[in-house]
C-alpha cells in the first residue's frame, strides 16, 4: 500500500528576551512583585549568544541532534562563536526581525513600531529573503510620541529591543478578555513564527512547487484565537496562509494540546490517503506563554534564561510518488532495513496502517501511554523495538528542565520505553542504556510541547533517511487534557515514518 509522503520541513527560531517578561510566569509574577524584572532582566541572553547555542543549531538544522552529546554541558557555557544563525531548515532571527514580523502579521493595525526599529527589521527580513521589498514597504511606522500616548492610555503594552521601548501592542476590544493586549500579542506571535515557519518552507521547495499548488494547512499551535464569544475560534490556518500567499488553500486548526501538531500531520496524510487533496502544510508557530517558564529555577542557579526562543515549524505532505518516486514498494519486512534507500523511494512516507492512538481505556499511567503508542504500532507492523532507528518523543532541552526540578524528559521516555522492551524479552535486563544510546537522543527543542513533541525531529530524520543513515523513525506525542480541568485523562498518537 502506498502511504503519503513527508517531502520538506521547515525549522525556524526567533529569539525574543524582550517578551519573556510577558510570558505566562514571569508576568503574573512581576505583577505581584515588580522587583522580579529586576531579577530578569539581567539574566537575558544577547542574540549572539542564542544563535552560539548547542541546541538551538540543532534545531535549525546546523547539528545533527546525535552530535550534542559530545558538546560538554552545560551548554550553555559552551558556546560557538563560528556558529550561523541560518540553518539547513531555517533561520534563528533576532529580536528586531520579530517585531518586523509581528507588524507585517498584523492585519487589524494594532502593532505599532518606530521608524528606526521598521527599517531594522525591514533591511534584516529581506537579507533572509522571507519577505518582499513591496509587503514591507507598505508598512507604516509610529512616532516615538505616539508610541508613549499608546502607552499611558492604557489601551496598549510596551514592546522592547535591547532595553529600551521601540513599539507597542494595542488592545483589541476595550471589553473583551479575549482580545487585551497580552492575549492579541500571543496570538500573534504565533501567527508570525508559523508564517516564518511557512515562507522558508516554500522557499526550499520553490523550484518545483508555488503557494498555489498547496491544497490545504492545518495549525498545530497551542494557542487559542478567538473572541469572548468563542475563546479557541480558530483561524489561525488560514490567517498564516493568507501570510504566505497561499490563496487557493483553506483549512483550520488543530487543538490537542502538546500533541496536536503531530495530530495534525496525521490529520494532513489521512485527507491526502483519503484522496481530498494532493498537498497539505501542517504549520507551528511559537508559544509565546511559555517564555521565562522556568525563569525562577535559572536565575536561583546564576544561569541565563534559556527560555527566550519562540519555534516554529512547517511541514509538506504529499500524495505518494509527488517528487517523482515510486513507495509502491515498500513492505514490512525488517530484514529490509539496511537496503539502498533510492530503490524504495526518496521521500519517507507515513505508516497510517500503523498509528498509535491513546483511547480513552487507556488511563493515564505512564506505562500504559507507551505501551499504547509505542508497542501497539510496532506489533502492527510486525517491528521489535530495535527495528526502529530512531525514536523521536517530548525532545525538551534537558539544560532549561533540570534546574527546576523536572529531569532529563526525553531519557525518561526513553527509559520507559527500553524497559518495557526488556519486561517482553526484547532487550536484555542490563541492555536498557546500551538501547537509549543506539535508538534515543539529546533533547534540543525549546520548552513549547507542542513543538518538542517528537515533530522537531522530523526534519532531521527527513534529511536522515534520504542520506540512508537511518530507514525507520517512531514519533510519539503526549497531551495533558487533564490541563483544561474537563477530564481527567491524557491523550497520545504516534506514527511510523519510514523510507
Amino acid at each position: 500500500m502506498s502511504f503519503p509522503a513527508i517531502t520538506a520541513v521547515a525549522n525556524v527560531l526567533a529569539h525574543a528576551p524582550g517578551l519573556v517578561r510577558y510570558g505566562s510566569k514571569p508576568l503574573r509574577d512581576i505583577g505581584q512583585d515588580p522587583a522580579v524584572l529586576e531579577a530578569i532582566t539581567p539574566r537575558l541572553r544577547s542574540y549572539a549568544d542564542a544563535v552560539a547555542y548547542a541546541p538551538n543549531q540543532v534545531f535549525i538544522g546546523n547539528l545533527d541532534p546525535e552530535m550534542l552529546g559530545a558538546v560538554p554541558r552545560p551548554w550553555f557555557r559552551a558556546l560557538d562563536g563560528t556558529a550561523s544563525s541560518t540553518g539547513a531548515f531555517g533561520d534563528l532571527i533576532g529580536e528586531c526581525e520579530l517585531l518586523g514580523l509581528l507588524k507585517l502579521c498584523d492585519r487589524a493595525r494594532l502593532v505599532h513600531l518606530d521608524a528606526a526599529t521598521l527599517a531594522e527589521a525591514r533591511a534584516g527580513l529581506a537579507r533572509r529573503g522571507i519577505v518582499t521589498p513591496d509587503e514591507m514597504a507598505a508598512l507604516a511606522a509610529a512616532d516615538a510620541g505616539a508610541i508613549n500616548a499608546i502607552g499611558k492610555s492604557g489601551e496598549a503594552i510596551p514592546l522592547w529591543l535591547d532595553g529600551r521601548v521601540v513599539g507597542a501592542m494595542s488592545r483589541g476590544h476595550e471589553q473583551d478578555e479575549a482580545l487585551t493586549a497580552n492575549v492579541l500579542l500571543e496570538n500573534l506571535a504565533a501567527k508570525a513564527t508559523g508564517v516564518l515557519a511557512v515562507r522558508r518552507l516554500l522557499r526550499m521547495v520553490e523550484r518545483r512547487l508555488g503557494p498555489g499548488d498547496i491544497d490545504f494547512v492545518l495549525a498545530g499551535s497551542e494557542e487559542a484565537v478567538g473572541d469572548r464569544y468563542q475563546r479557541g475560534g480558530g483561524g489561525l490556518a488560514k490567517a498564516i496562509a493568507e501570510s504566505c500567499g497561499i490563496t487557493a488553500a483553506t483549512g483550520f486548526d488543530v487543538k490537542a494540546f502538546c500533541a496536536s501538531t503531530l495530530y495534525a500531520v496525521v490529520n494532513a496524510a489521512a485527507l491526502i490517503q483519503a484522496g481530498l487533496f494532493s498537498r497539505v502544510v501542517v504549520v507551528a508557530g511559537g508559544s509565546l506563554a511559555k517564555l521565562g517558564m522556568k525563569y525562577r529555577a535559572h536565575v536561583a542557579r546564576q544561569m541565563p534564561i534559556l527560555e527566550d526562543m519562540l519555534a516554529g515549524i512547517a511541514i509538506l505532505v504529499e500524495r505518494p510518488g509527488a517528487r517523482g518516486s515510486d513507495p509502491s514498494a515498500r513492505g514490512s519486512d525488517p530484514s529490509a532495513r539496511g537496503s539502498d534507500p533510492s530503490a524504495r523511494g526518496s521521500d519517507p512516507v507515513i505508516r497510517l496502517d500503523t498509528l498509535g492512538l491513546h483511547t480513552i481505556a487507556t488511563g493515564s499511567a505512564q506505562q500504559a501511554i507507551v505501551e499504547a503508542l509505542v508497542i501497539t504500532p510496532l506489533a502492527k507492523a510486525g517491528y521489535r523495538l530495535r527495528d526502529v532507528d530512531r525514536y523521536a518523543t517530548e525532545m525538551h532541552n534537558p539544560e532549561v528542565t533540570e534546574p527546576s526540578g523536572s529531569g532529563d524528559v526525553p531519557r525518561g521516555n526513553y527509559r520507559l520505553i527500553a524497559a518495557l522492551g526488556a519486561l517482553r524479552g526484547e532487550l536484555p535486563r542490563d541492555g536498557i542504556d546500551a538501547f537509549i544510546a543506539a535508538h534515543g537522543m539529546p533533547g534540543y527543542a525549546p520548552t513549547q510541547g507542542h513543538i518538542a513533541s517528537a515533530v522537531c525531529y522530523l526534519a532531521h530524520a527527513l534529511r536522515a533517511m534520504r542520506a540512508g543513515q537511518i530507514r525507520r523513525a517512531l514519533f510519539m506525542a503526549k497531551g495533558s487534557l487533564f490541563l483544561g480541568r474537563m477530564t481527567d485523562a491524557s491523550d497520545g498518537v504516534s506514527f511510523i515514518l519510514e523510507i
